[in-house]
C-alpha cells in the first residue's frame, strides 16, 4: 500500500473518535466501555492483556521509532612514515576498514633518531604526506615510537580510540621487547596485513646502491655516452623491486567514479617518483582548480628517455602513491608525454595545469603543453614546497654513511621477518 493510500485508509476508519460513534460513548458507562477496548487492544494498563489488535497492525510501521545514535569507532595506528610510499598508505587503508575514524600518530624526529636512525623527511613533511592520505581523519604529530602506559591512556582518554592498529610485522623497541605489548594486554589491538614488496628500507637501498656519486647533478646528466651506468642502474633497480602489482590493489585504492555531467576536469601530469609533500601540495592546487582531478603518471621508459635516470620507483608503484592522495580522482597508468587534442575531447579536459617546480629534462625545444596552450587552456600554479625527487635524494646520499648503517640495522629485521612469514588472511 502507497504512503497516500495509508493515509487515506487511517482518515477513513477516523469515525471511530470522530462521528456519533463515540458521542454515544460519552458519558461514565461510555468512559468503561472505552477503557475495557484499551485494555483489551493494547495491554495499556499494568501491561497485560491481549495483543495489538489487528485493527491497528497497518498503522504500526507509521508510529515514529526512536533511533539510537552510536559512538563512531576510531581507530589508531601510528608510524615514522618516512619515504612514504604506497605500502604506508595501504597499511592506512586496511585501518580504516576496522573502524569508522583513522587517527594517525606521526612519530617525531628524536624517537625515530633512538630507534632507527635518522629521518630523511622532516616532520612538517611527514605530517603533509599523512594528511594528504584519502583515508585519514586526524593526525597527532610528533607520537612516540613505543606504546606506554601514559601514552595509551591519553589515546583511551582524550581522543577516544577503541583499538590500537599495526602491522603483522614484529615492531621491537631497542631492547627487544614489542612496542605493542600494553596495547595486546589489555585487548585493545588489532593487526592488519603488511604489504609486501616495499619499506623506507628498500627505498634508501635503491637510492644508495643506484646513484653512488655526492653530488646529485649525476641523477640529472646520464646520457647516451654513459649506457653502461645506466644498465648497472636498471639491474639493480630490477632486484630491488619486488613489488607483485595487482587489478585488485589499484581498484582499492581508487575511487572508482567518473567525473559528473559539466564537471570541470582539470588535468596535471608527471613523473611523481618518491612521492613527497611537495608533489601533496601541488595536487591540492590542481584540484582546487576545478571539480575532478585527473592525474597523468608517465612510464618508466618516457621518463629515461627525456630525464637520463630511471625512475627509483616503478610505474605502478607511483600510480599507488598518486591514487592515495585525497585530491586525486583518477590516474592515466603511462600517460603520454605531449597533451594532444584527441586526449583533451576523450577525457573531457576543461584546464591543463603544471607547477613552476620541476625535475630536470634532457630534452630541449619540445613542448608537450603546445596543444593545451594553443587552445587557452593551459595554466602554470605556483608549486610552494621547492622539493624534488632528487632533492629528496640527495639528502641520503649527502648523509650515506648514516643510512647505510641504518639499513644494515633494519635490513636485518626485515630478512628475519620473510624468512617467518606465514599466509595472513585479509588485505
Amino acid at each position: 500500500m502507497s504512503q497516500v493510500g495509508s493515509v487515506s485508509a487511517f482518515e477513513s476508519n477516523q469515525g471511530l473518535w470522530n462521528s456519533g460513534y463515540y458521542s454515544q460513548l460519552f458519558g461514565i458507562g461510555g468512559v468503561m466501555v472505552t477503557v475495557a477496548i484499551l485494555w483489551l487492544s493494547t495491554g495499556y494498563f499494568g501491561g497485560i492483556g491481549a495483543p495489538f489488535s489487528p485493527y491497528f497492525w497497518p498503522y504500526l510501521g507509521q508510529l515514529p521509532k526512536k533511533k539510537e545514535r552510536k559512538r563512531p569507532v576510531r581507530v589508531y595506528m601510528d608510524g615514522c612514515f618516512d619515504l612514504m610510499h604506497y605500502g604506508h598508505a595501504n597499511a592506512l587503508r586496511q585501518a580504516k576498514l576496522l573502524g569508522d575514524q583513522l587517527v594517525v600518530g606521526v612519530v617525531s624526529d628524536e624517537e625515530i633518531v633512538a630507534n632507527k636512525g635518522p629521518p630523511v623527511l622532516s616532520m612538517e613533511e611527514r605530517l603533509t604526506l599523512v594528511s594528504g592520505l584519502k583515508w585519514v581523519d586526524e593526525v597527532i604529530p610528533n607520537a612516540p615510537y613505543e606504546i606506554t602506559e601514559e601514552f595509551m591512556n591519553t589515546l583511551f582518554n582524550k581522543y577516544n580510540i577503541d583499538y590500537i592498529i599495526h602491522g603483522d610485522d614484529p615492531c621491537l623497541l631497542p631492547d627487544g621487547t614489542d612496542a605493542y605489548a600494553l596495547a595486546k594486554k589489555v585487548g585493545r589491538y588489532k593487526q592488519i596485513k603488511r604489504t609486501e614488496g616495499v619499506s623506507s628500507t628498500d627505498i634508501v637501498g635503491r637510492i644508495l646502491l643506484t646513484f653512488k656519486q655526492k653530488e646529485a647533478g649525476s641523477m640529472e646528466t646520464t646520457t647516451d655516452a654513459n649506457q653502461n651506468t645506466g644498465a648497472t642502474c636498471d639491474k639493480v633497480k630490477s632486484q630491488l623491486s619486488n613489488f607483485l602489482p595487482t587489478s585488485r590493489r589499484i581498484m582499492q585504492f581508487s575511487n572508482g567514479q567518473a567525473p559528473s555531467p559539466g564537471a570541470r576536469v582539470v588535468y596535471i601530469d608527471g613523473a611523481f617518483d618518491l612521492f613527497h609533500a611537495g608533489h601533496v601540495e601541488i595536487l591540492r592546487s590542481a584540484r582546487q582548480l576545478g571539480d575532478f582531478l585527473l592525474v597523468g603518471v608517465h612510464d618508466d621508459q618516457a621518463i629515461r628517455d627525456r630525464r637520463g635516470y630511471r625512475p627509483i620507483m616503478h610505474l605502478h608503484e607511483r600510480t599507488l602513491s598518486v591514487l592515495a592522495c585525497r585530491y586525486v580522482d583518477e590516474v592515466i597508468i603511462g600517460a603520454p608525454w605531449e597533451v594532444s587534442r584527441d586526449m583533451i575531447t576523450t577525457f573531457n579536459i576543461s584546464l591543463v595545469v603544471h607547477g613552476t617546480v620541476t625535475e630536470g629534462s634532457s630534452v630541449v625545444g619540445i613542448d608537450p603543453y603546445a596543444v593545451p596552450k594553443s587552445m587557452g587552456i593551459f595554466q602554470t600554479i605556483t608549486s610552494t614546497k621547492p622539493i624534488t625527487t632528487v632533492s629528496v635524494a640527495t639528502r641520503i646520499i649527502d648523509n650515506h654513511e648514516a643510512y647505510k648503517k641504518r639499513n644494515l640495522k633494519k635490513k636485518a629485521s626485515e630478512d628475519r621477518y620473510y624468512t617467518q612469514k606465514k599466509f595472513v588472511s585479509g588485505d
